[in-house]
């Protein structure tokens, strides 16, 4: 069995390699080769927790299931051990047996930053130079990596409702950003985030929406990616109306999770008809996307285990052929 750390997965992973191991995920899934039953949502008696178990199976050519547990438990910031841990066994398909274990905090970080990216690369113009990404929290560093590895940004402004955080995470990413050519500007307001932006990944745990779609220019895309249950929501209902298409991750896992849709839904202010439809039939071809400079173009995601399996296998494999990570028999 191998053991991979979080320090092993990014020694032999880039955000590329997790892109193109989530359009893997979103084809097979659009083809019907995998088992996802929805998310287990466990909250602690305390309310100040949750414990979620994402199982899958993924057939086709990958013939491999696993589960991901993970956990969200906002205290954890203070005491400098992350939110969002989580981990990841794969279980191979012919013998059942568990062939690796690995750490899956990255392996989120990666994979749900790679839905951003991949939305970004098949929806959003070409010319696109201006970005915003909502939130810097565990989730922001990935984000803004995946924004730059499809998009010649020039810059790209960072906003957060707790302002004292936005100076040290432009600091923590200017590296990386200087890498890519891009300058991060921290905005004061979610208008000044916003306006005239090209691209905005929004990645957090809000309950309302972080911005107003008067704010939008045409022609701009829309990542959701922060809420994922029916009572967050980061996406204004007047932005789904302008949306000339609206793709998600895996629509039923959408419509039965996502506050974005969900609360506009019930207000009767939006029709989960015009979801346009998934990101796999997107990459088949089945599905058109943009077709034209001004659309607007929206994607949501909550995500599902079919990319987890998906990413831990493609993982394994560069960590298998690089003698990375650690053996153990059990």
């Amino acid at each position: 069995m191998l053991i991979l750390t979080g320090k092993d997965i990014h020694s032999v992973f880039s955000m590329r390699d997790a892109i193109e191991a989530d359009k893997k995920a979103f084809v097979l899934h659009s083809q019907g080769c995998a088992k996802v039953p929805l998310r287990i949502n466990l909250e602690t008696d305390a309310k100040d927790g949750q414990c979620m178990f994402m199982p899958a199976y993924v057939g086709g050519s990958l013939n491999m299931a696993g589960v991901k547990i993970v956990s969200y438990f906002p205290a954890n910031a203070s005491k400098g051990i992350p939110v969002v841990p989580a981990t990841v066994p794969l279980i191979d398909g012919t013998t059942g047996l568990v062939t690796a274990i690995m750490e899956g905090t990255v392996l989120t970080q990666m994979r749900t930053a790679a839905i951003s990216g991949a939305a970004t690369e098949l929806l959003s113009n070409e010319d696109s130079c201006v970005g915003a990404l909502f939130g810097t929290g565990g989730q922001g560093s990935a984000q803004l990596e995946a924004l730059m590895t499809v998009r010649s940004f020039e810059e790209i402004r960072i906003y957060d409702t707790m302002k004292d955080r936005i100076a040290p995470f432009i600091e923590k990413n200017s590296e990386i950003a200087k890498s890519f050519g891009v300058k991060l500007v921290e905005a004061k307001t979610s208008k000044e985030a916003v306006s005239d932006a090209d691209v905005i990944t929004t990645v957090t745990t809000s309950a309302e929406p972080v911005f107003s779609s008067e704010w939008i220019k045409p022609g701009c895309h829309i990542n959701g990616v922060g809420s994922y249950t029916p009572s967050m929501r980061e996406i204004p209902s007047e932005v789904l109306l302008r949306a000339s298409c609206i793709f998600v991750d895996n629509k039923e896992a959408v419509t039965a999770e996502a506050g974005d849709f969900i609360i506009p839904a019930k207000e009767g202010l939006f029709s989960f008809g015009k979801i346009s439809g998934e990101l796999g039939d997107l990459i088949l071809g089945n599905l058109k996307g943009r077709s034209s400079h001004d659309d607007i173009t929206v994607m949501k995601t909550v995500g599902f285990a079919t990319l987890d399996i998906v990413t831990a296998s493609e993982i394994a494999k560069k960590a298998e052929k690089a003698g990375v990570g650690t053996i153990i028999t059990l």
